[in-house]
């Protein structure tokens, strides 16, 4: 008898603004689903964190090479055939288009949360580079996802938990395993 097919691996990109809860949420999905996760935070240049220390926005510029390691972490999980959790904020298109380009793994798990919410998380947040003064810059950049993307949108008011919950029944919906 011959051995299933193992699925193609799916590479879970926990997409918004800062303050959505993306790193929360992203380590519990990678759990439940038994896979790597990656802080795509962990991926900037070292500019990008001093520029955003000091409460100045990234341009396009700054975001390129930043968006090519993500996308690069994602070809090497796929290309060893396995599942990937990664944070990035992928606010514009553009840049989801290149996360996918060539990558067919890639789900999108966008966390759309009210701007209170992201006002107030952003204000108790400690020991984090990006300041809550950068939020209205993220806020005006971002591109919700469109129709023809593969991923979700989903609340992220309630819980972390509420919001794993819904993510990965979106996740299961849209790609079987």
């Amino acid at each position: 008898m011959a051995a299933s097919p193992r699925p193609a691996p799916v590479s879970v990109v926990v997409m918004g603004v800062s303050g959505t809860g993306k790193t929360t949420v992203g380590v519990g999905i990678a759990e439940a689903l038994g896979c790597d996760f990656v802080e795509g935070d962990d991926l900037h240049p070292a500019a990008n964190v001093e520029k955003m220390r000091s409460g100045t926005p990234l341009t396009d510029e700054d975001r390129w090479p930043w968006l090519r390691a993500v996308a690069g972490r994602v070809g090497e999980h796929e290309a060893a055939g396995t599942d990937l959790v990664i944070t990035c904020s992928a606010l514009r298109r553009e840049y989801r288009d290149l996360l996918r380009d060539g990558h067919p793994s890639v789900w999108f798990a966008h966390i759309d949360t009210p701007r209170e919410v992201l006002e107030q998380r952003l204000r108790e947040r400690k020991g984090h580079y990006m300041p809550g003064s950068l939020l209205d810059s993220q806020l005006a950049t971002l591109e919700p996802l469109a129709d023809d993307e593969p991923g979700h949108a989903y609340t992220g008011q309630g819980s972390a938990q509420q919001t794993v919950d819904g993510l990965l029944a979106e996740l299961a919906d849209e790609r079987p395993r």
